[in-house]
């Protein structure tokens, strides 16, 4: 068992913690918190600000989390999360079945048939054939074979229900449905990435894909903040100096951003 004010069992090693704690500055009350509940705590507050709301796009790190996803769908956020092939899910097609009730012990509850299959069983079993040509955006490399520089490549998109003991079922037993969204590369011997998503059902392949596909945006940013703007060059060892420091570098490229989408005055002859 360990001690709930430092997380750790031995005596002494508490001690040490709690005197680290005190020299770095750190208020008692700041203690470990998943990323998924700090990811929401996040949306919470751009939600106060009365910001419109937007799909969220987030990796798989989040999108594995059945808790985030359901956190998203009770802030009524749609989302487009990547998930790992390994996730499971039944078709969207199948529903709960209630069991012969045979006399004895309680009676049987409503229940899906067949086990769940895992996202890249589900898209194998769709076939390639299944998958779709869709161009996202236009790319910086031209080349001979791609004068346009487009970015495309080959989708498919299946009505799933995930599964998992921390989906909440309805009062008949059944999963939320939602898109899996799987990329399969021509060349490729099976997908390479794979997307649950809220999106309505009648939203078009190319605009779950673009939705998709602006992540890259994230990476984009995080490496501006991180190798431009100095966010990992942090080297003090207090709770205020590294928000300080934080809060800073975000700034620095909340006012890049803005200047980037400040139309330019024509440059004198």
């Amino acid at each position: 068992m360990t001690r709930p004010d430092t997380g750790v069992e031995d005596p002494d090693e508490a001690a040490a913690v709690r005197a680290r704690r005190l020299r770095a500055g750190i208020p008692d009350t700041a203690r470990h918190r998943e990323k998924w509940r700090l990811a929401l705590d996040m949306l919470d507050e751009v939600i106060g600000w009365g910001v419109p709301s937007r799909p969220v796009l987030a990796d798989a790190a989040y999108g594995d989390c059945a808790e985030f996803r359901q956190g998203l769908t009770e802030r009524d956020l749609v989302y487009v999360l990547g998930v790992t092939h390994t996730a499971t899910a039944h078709p969207g097609a199948a529903e709960p079945v209630t069991a012969p009730y045979s006399g004895n012990g309680r009676p049987p509850v409503p229940a899906y048939p067949d086990p769940p299959s895992t996202l890249k069983a589900l898209v194998l079993a769709a076939g390639r054939s299944a998958a779709r040509w869709v161009t996202w955006r236009r790319g910086t490399h031209h080349g001979p074979d791609n004068p346009a520089a487009a970015m495309r490549s080959r989708f498919l998109a299946l009505r799933v229900r995930p599964a998992g003991r921390s989906v909440p079922r309805a009062a008949d037993r059944s999963l939320p449905e939602c898109w899996l969204l799987a990329e399969w590369p021509p060349g490729e011997p099976e997908p390479t990435d794979y997307w649950l998503s809220t999106l309505p059902a009648d939203i078009p392949l190319g605009r779950l894909v673009r939705l998709a596909k602006l992540r890259w945006r994230i990476e984009h940013d995080y490496r501006e903040l991180t190798d431009g703007l100095g966010l990992d060059h942090y080297e003090g060892r207090s709770f205020d100096g590294w928000h300080r420091h934080v809060t800073l570098a975000c700034l620095a490229q909340a006012l890049c951003t803005q200047l980037r989408r400040t139309p330019k005055a024509p440059a004198p002859a």
